[in-house]
């Protein structure tokens, strides 16, 4: 470019060079030298030097051709060429180092970033001891890489990718003190660098490939210790969420204590104290006293059944082992079930029904339906003044559901139940159950895919909704 761009310069000059002055011919090709110098560097330049200046003393010049190199004013031109090449050369070399630096350093931060970017996610460790010597032998070519973990007195592999590592390679790996520390083999192509943060040394990362050059090297080293913090985040995170579930336990078993004692208690007393009067033969018994001490034991029993129930069903639920069989059923079943077993507790209340009879059936289970449906019941009883109605509905909801209602004539809901009332051991006031027939009832509502809330009464008091899927015509058939 530098020769063909002096040529064109010169052919353009040719029909001008006895109307151009000695200098103005001299400056015109010194475009082509910078041009040269600028594009190509040094070597470009000084081509289109040697271009010009042959050019110039040939077919540029003054009289080209009367004195041709001999003449003295080409010598200077070329002289002039020289300089100029030489600074714009300079700069352009500088330029292009620059250039290959700025290149060179992308490409490391893009692969820092690269080693990096996993580290920023939450694994366990397992699979995070895995994604880094995967990324480390991607990266920088390596044949083999290991991470070596403490385990009890000595270091242990925890995770490698590529060829097998030998035993005499593991124990080259490892420093005699015991210690993970930064080490290098030159046999073999081995390099052992230290995990460690916040000044405690974690493991090692072993590599085995070709040799790294000093970048590489330092790259590699600052990948270590991300992976060395990143590996201590896991620790630290997955100790916290070890800690965090042994307090939610310890808080759980307190409320349970605190549930059980007291209600536990309760019924027991009661039956207790029936069955030791009636078990006192000198003491005379009247035939209705004898019935109210017997009925006392009935319901008082019944009461202790549902609560141990409930706290089964509680157990069942944090363990993870619920269940559903679902099936056909009808919902005007469902009441029935559930009412059976409450009529003592529900007595000398007026409880109204509202299922239509054109109600399609539902698929759900029924014995967790009826567990639903009796602690609702439940609840309303111990929420509401004796003697007030209970009402149970059911209506079609939105396409495909049907939506069952307990209502009761109670206090209604305070502005701070509203978030806890289905949490588990939450009790509304004092005396007022254990607190798990709510929070089972939500388990059992959304172990079926469905959802239930509560809600303010129109007329006053509390409404607790939930919905169960109906049945589809090809089920039913």
């Amino acid at each position: 470019m530098a020769v063909g761009g002096a040529v064109v310069l010169a052919e353009a000059l040719s029909p001008l060079r006895s109307e151009l002055g000695a200098g103005a011919g001299a400056l015109v090709l010194a475009v082509a030298v910078v041009a040269g110098a600028a594009i190509g560097g040094t070597w470009a330049g000084l081509t289109a030097a040697l271009a010009c200046f042959v050019l110039y003393a040939t077919w540029v010049g003054p009289s080209p051709g009367a004195h041709g190199l001999s003449h003295w004013q080409p010598w200077v031109v070329l002289g002039v060429y020289g300089a100029l090449v030489a600074p714009v050369g300079a700069v352009v070399s500088a330029l292009g180092r620059a250039r290959n630096e700025a290149r060179r350093r992308e490409h490391n931060v893009r692969r820092l970033l690269e080693l990096s970017e996993l580290l920023v996610h939450e694994y366990a460790e397992p699979d995070l001891l895995d994604r880094v010597v995967g990324t480390v032998r991607d990266v920088f070519g390596m044949t083999s890489v290991v991470v070596l973990l403490p385990w009890g007195d000595e270091l242990r592999p925890a995770a490698s990718v590529g060829e097998p590592w030998t035993e005499d390679e593991l124990a080259g790996l490892v420093p005699k003190a015991g210690v993970p520390v930064s080490v290098e083999r030159t046999g073999g192509g081995m390099r052992a660098l230290a995990l460690a943060a916040t000044g405690a040394p974690l493991g090692l990362i072993g590599v085995k490939g070709p040799a790294l050059g000093d970048e590489d090297r330092e790259l590699l080293r600052v990948f270590a210790n991300h992976a060395a913090f990143s590996l201590e985040r896991t620790r630290l995170r997955e100790q916290a969420l070890r800690t965090e579930l042994l307090e939610e336990t310890q808080r759980l078993q307190k409320a349970l204590m605190g549930a059980v004692s007291h209600d536990l208690r309760t019924p027991l007393a009661t039956i207790k104290v029936s069955a030791s009067t009636l078990r006192l033969a000198e003491q005379a018994i009247d035939d209705e006293d004898r019935s109210e001490l017997l009925r006392s034991i009935d319901a008082e029993a019944d009461r202790l059944s549902r609560l141990v129930t409930n706290l089964l069903d509680m157990t069942r639920v944090e363990a993870g082992s619920l269940t559903v069989a679902s099936q056909p059923v009808a919902v005007d079943d469902l009441v029935r079930e559930s009412l059976a077993p409450l009529e003592p507790l529900l007595s000398g209340r007026e409880l109204t029904v509202s299922v239509p009879e054109d109600l399609p059936l539902v698929r759900a289970d029924h014995v967790l339906v009826g567990q639903v449906l009796a602690n609702l019941l439940e609840n309303a009883a111990r929420h509401s003044p004796e003697g007030t109605p209970i009402t149970i509905s059911a209506a079609p909801a939105a396409a495909g559901l049907v939506e069952m209602a307990v209502a009761d004539e109670g206090p209604g809901l305070g502005a701070e139940d509203e978030d806890d009332i289905f949490a588990a051991f939450y009790r509304a006031g004092p005396g007022q159950g254990t607190g798990v027939g709510l929070s089972i009832a939500k388990a059992f509502v959304e172990a079926h895919g469905q959802r239930i809330w509560a809600e303010d009464a129109p007329g006053g008091g509390a409404r607790f909704c939930f919905t169960l899927p109906v049945l589809e015509e090809r089920g039913a058939l």
